[in-house]
């Protein structure tokens, strides 16, 4: 979001939304979600995500990024799929333009946790193109066309904008994506939901830059992925210590293990593992202090 106003960095409040391949217990990660139904996502920079700390706490992201003239540029989530989620794809930004959408949607997911042969689906085999596609939905056989790529702790994997991608039970991932809800569900394994299919051939890719991306040390953490529309890097701070983190561009913090405390102008404000603590000005530095230990990812979309 542009920022016309100073506004120091604060704390939000998970959204947790319901759906039909989630889970109904997020622990360790959340022990409470306010709900009985399945929970498939924590949105943690979600539009409807309520401030938690300083002058705007009790309103959502959104109408404080409106305040400030702008949009928060990135939703940040954590996935909980106990069940396959659909097949799917989502619009570039030109695609989603002519097709009335406000903007498209590339995402990247970080594993956090895997179990033993967990995998995702990401593209399609060689030589696959619409007309295979839109033969395998009507068939129940599109698994078939897919790359399944086994995943583990710790890999990052670039879903670009086109990419026909599925998400399989026994993982949870931080998601990181531009603000957009644009999904285009193409195969559902006979659930009863509605399908996208025209729009979701229009717009999907036989081929496209997504794949695992090989984290990259720097001066004083890994750099995960940079992208168009967002880079993220994880820190891994000690105990008893601190470390400034800088931001080019607006972002946030989302912490993984252990605890820190993340201190601006208005005081401390908590890292802990499954919230967000949002940086609106993309031109400083934040100071994380912990005293027993603290990893975290830097999220920011860039100038």
């Amino acid at each position: 979001m542009t920022i016309g106003t100073k506004v120091a960095p604060f704390s939000l409040k998970p959204w947790f939304s319901e759906r039909v391949w989630g889970k109904s217990d997020l622990k360790p990660w959340y022990e409470e979600t306010g709900t009985t139904e399945l929970v498939g996502e924590a949105w943690l920079t979600g539009p409807q995500c309520l401030v938690e700390s300083g002058p705007y706490t009790g309103q959502t992201l959104a109408s404080v990024a409106e305040k400030m003239g702008g949009e928060f540029p990135l939703l940040v989530k954590i996935l909980f799929p106990a069940d396959k989620l659909s097949v799917q794809v989502h619009p570039d930004d030109a695609q989603a333009t002519a097709m009335g959408e406000t903007r498209g949607k590339t995402e990247c997911w970080y594993v956090l946790e895997a179990e033993p042969g967990a995998t995702v689906a990401l593209g399609l085999k060689p030589g696959v193109g619409a007309k295979e596609v839109a033969a395998s939905v009507e068939s129940g056989t599109m698994e078939l066309l897919l790359e399944h790529v086994p995943v583990s702790v710790g890999d990052m994997l670039f879903v670009d904008a086109g990419t026909v991608h599925a998400i399989g039970p026994g993982v949870v991932l931080l998601e990181t994506q531009q603000t957009s809800d644009v999904t285009y569900r193409l195969y559902d394994y006979g659930r009863p939901r509605e399908l996208h299919l025209e729009k979701g051939l229009q717009v999907m890719k036989s081929k496209t830059e997504a794949g695992k991306v090989a984290p990259r040390k720097m001066d004083g953490f890994t750099r995960l992925i940079e992208q168009k529309y967002f880079v993220v890097d994880r820190f891994e701070i000690s105990s008893r210590s601190e470390r400034t983190v800088s931001f080019a561009g607006a972002g946030c913090l989302v912490g993984l293990t252990g605890s820190g405390v993340v201190r601006t102008p208005d005081g401390e404000l908590a890292l802990t593992p499954g919230r967000a603590v949002v940086v609106p000005r993309g031109d400083g530095d934040v100071v994380v202090e912990t005293k027993a230990g603290v990893s975290f990812v830097r999220c920011v979309a860039p100038v």
